[in-house]
């Protein structure tokens, strides 16, 4: 059976999303909160995002447009006020990350029909998700437009909470043995941490004396 091989010029949006949502996998899941002028808080989900670099501390969001080219809430959220936060999502969150992506009118803010509590963040304006295992204040760096629906957002992370016991404030590691993180595969299907492994970076000397 050969290969199989796809031309991105040949394909449709939609085909192109299937593919590279199914093969790249699993993302994180940012389950952003944000705020408009009037001060209602929304929150949505973004698999399109990662961790961009260190220094600057810096994020990534895909931006997603409605069809007809007008920005939806998050979008329209921090080209308003610059900050958002990036609530990382675990499986005791990840029912109520799924209600998030739930289509509210844009007067309905997700945080109050769905009762989420939330904390004040310390750097930025916007409150954070108080169950959420970690959260990430940021600030918008920059945000680049490549068609009428899509737009990137970078930021700069300013600030990240930790839930008590999953971080050594001392070293900076993640204890993996708590932290229980959900990864968004292809469609409805997630995955979550059913098992760990590692493995451990030789040095080229460590390397050579295998071999």
């Amino acid at each position: 059976m050969p290969d199989h091989y796809f031309d991105f010029s040949d394909l449709k949006p939609i085909e192109r999303y299937k593919l590279l949502c199914g093969i790249v996998v699993p993302r994180p899941i940012a389950l952003v909160t944000s705020m408009d002028r009037a001060g209602r808080v929304n929150a949505a989900p973004f698999s399109f995002f990662n961790v961009f670099s260190e220094d600057p501390a810096q994020i990534v969001l895909g931006l997603q447009h409605r069809s007809d080219g007008s920005p939806k809430d998050t979008t329209r959220n921090i080209a308003e006020t610059g900050t958002f936060v990036v609530n990382m999502v675990d499986e005791a969150i990840v029912e109520l990350m799924n209600a998030c992506a739930t289509d509210f009118p844009s007067e309905i803010g997700e945080i109050a029909a769905l009762g989420i509590e939330t904390e004040s963040s310390r750097r930025v304006p916007v409150p954070r998700i108080k169950g959420a295992p970690f959260a990430l204040e940021c600030r918008r760096t920059v945000s680049l437009a490549f068609t009428n629906t899509r737009e990137l957002l970078i930021g700069e992370v300013v600030a990240v909470h930790g839930r008590a016991g999953h971080v050594d404030p001392a070293t900076f590691y993640i204890d993996d043995s708590v932290y229980r993180p959900v990864g968004r595969l292809a469609g409805s299907a997630y995955c979550r941490q059913g098992e760990t492994f590692k493995l451990p970076r030789m040095t080229y000397e460590e390397w050579r004396k295998r071999r």
